[in-house]
């Protein structure tokens, strides 16, 4: 089957990878653009909060990056984002970029081991922390990076629990940015406005949607924090043309009742991914939104975000995969049969893992990002069809099992324990923690003291919902490994009750 994106303007390298021929050298660059022809459009709006102009977010980041060089920040300095998300983001985002340095953005619900860890890990020079002032400070120079420059940092979790750090270069931004046009079939002119309803330290906020509004010279409308009922009343209020988000966000939104009287005329694309989509849910979004194309897109950390997505004519026949490669993405399979793990080769591939040289070679091999994913092809479009990697999606966010039972093996009461994902409606699944408890231990006492030693050492969304207490040993195949399928299936999980992030 024949890729239904536009292809032109696409060389191919001496390395055999496909790249577009129409991007600008940086960031920079591409912002400055915008500030060019754009400056009095409104090019940020924080639901409750300040919104900006492309000229005013262009003169207050670059404000923002003379206080970091009055700091100490140097070029290919790491600055770490800590804030929610807002305008303050996106100012030190890019005053970071206007001073030369890398922006590590930093999950916002990580407690503070996790994220001195990464802290550490990047060596960050400076940390924008909430409840600060920005930096602030004279205007200087312009950074002059290239394509091969290292951008960002992008933590995320490894199988082993130790996060990684993905090194997103220029290019790696500016192709997802092109990818994102182009799959979607998104206009490249100003009158569109995108609702972030995701983290903007996740690339699907920053680089799907807030970086791509940077390259139309379109508004970004965020939500500090995600509401329904918010959600709706933004969409006739600003106008918003583009909404992408996680499959749990349309079914809280679907379910609420102010669906029924909210003016949704104005979207025109609608698409989704991050996590699994039941095609039940893919048919209610095209009832609610009849005005709007659909998608479903697929991507990691590793791929800067899109790398393939399946677009509105075929959403609904198939409604269970995540569609084409994008124009310059190669896709093949690694295994003896029609499933294996899905390797992605492209200009989107990340440069490997930073201070991590082990896990780099092991994951990028001959040009190849080894995904972990399992997945089909069938006429061209790619169906995932298994996890490689232990992994649990709850709603979007990455929990992997073993950093969890890492933490949970250390509870004194605690022999043996296996982490998995327990089936959930509205978020997929949760975090469910099946333990063999030490002799004399009984669930009623085990459970509530587990989940607060838990809660000391993880973010909130990877500490266990439910828990099952067995009475013997985990099962396990002949070589020793933990047999997780009888455990997700069996029952008797005893329901946790989660507690709400500060704040």
């Amino acid at each position: 089957m024949t890729s239904p994106f536009d292809s032109s303007g696409i060389e191919v390298g001496a390395d055999g990878i496909r790249r577009y021929t129409n991007l600008p050298v940086n960031l920079v660059r591409l912002l400055l653009a915008n500030v060019a022809v754009r400056g009095d459009r409104t090019a940020v709006v924080e639901l409750g909060g300040p919104s900006l102009t492309w000229s005013e977010l262009w003169q207050r980041s670059m404000r923002v990056a003379g206080g970091l060089r009055d700091a100490g920040v140097r070029v290919g300095d790491r600055v770490a984002v800590q804030l929610p998300n807002g305008v303050d983001w996106l100012l030190a985002f890019w005053g970071t970029h206007l001073a030369g340095g890398v922006v590590v953005p930093m999950n916002t619900r990580l407690v503070e081991a996790e994220a001195q860890f990464i802290l550490l890990d990047a060596g960050a020079a400076y940390v924008v922390r909430p409840g600060e002032p920005l930096p602030d400070g004279e205007p200087g120079d312009l950074p002059d990076s290239q394509h091969t420059d290292v951008a960002a940092l992008f933590y995320t979790s490894g199988t082993t629990g130790r996060p990684k750090g993905a090194m997103t270069t220029n290019e790696n931004f500016l192709t997802t940015v092109e990818n994102v046009i182009r799959c979607r079939e998104l206009p490249r002119n100003p009158d569109q406005a995108t609702q972030i309803s995701v983290p903007l330290f996740h690339v699907t906020g920053c680089n799907s949607q807030m970086m791509t509004q940077a390259a139309v010279g379109g508004t970004s409308v965020i939500m500090p924090r995600f509401d329904p009922a918010s959600f709706l009343k933004a969409i006739p209020e600003h106008g918003i043309t583009l909404l992408t988000s996680v499959p749990t966000i349309y079914e809280l939104v679907l379910r609420h009742p102010d669906l029924a009287t909210t003016d949704v005329s104005s979207v025109r694309t609608l698409s989704y991914g991050g996590a699994p989509i039941a095609p039940e849910l893919v048919h209610r979004l095209r009832t609610a939104f009849p005005g709007a194309r659909l998608g479903n897109g697929f991507g990691l950390s590793e791929t800067s975000a899109l790398a393939t997505f399946l677009p509105h004519e075929y959403a609904f026949d198939h409604a269970d995969a995540v569609g084409f490669p994008t124009p310059v993405n190669d896709l093949r399979i690694d295994g003896p049969d029609d499933v294996g793990e899905l390797l992605i080769r492209g200009p989107n591939v990340v440069a490997g893992y930073w201070n991590d040289p082990v896990r780099t070679a092991e994951t990028f091999v001959d040009g190849w990002l080894h995904t972990g994913d399992l997945a089909r092809i069938d006429d061209g479009i790619v169906r995932i069809v298994d996890r490689a990697k232990d992994m649990i999606n709850r709603g979007g966010e990455n929990v992997y099992s073993v950093e969890v039972e890492n933490v949970l093996a250390a509870h004194p009461n605690v022999l043996e324990v296996a982490v998995v994902g327990v089936p959930d409606p509205v978020m997929g699944e949760k975090v469910g923690a099946v333990v063999l408890a030490r002799p004399g231990v009984t669930a009623e006492d085990l459970v509530p003291s587990l989940c607060a030693f838990a809660r000391k050492q993880l973010a909130d969304f990877k500490v266990p919902q439910f828990v099952r207490v067995i009475g013997g040993p985990l099962p396990r195949n002949a070589g020793g490994k933990v047999l997780k399928a009888p455990l997700r299936s069996a029952e008797g999980w005893i329901a946790v009750r989660r507690q709400e992030p500060a704040g």
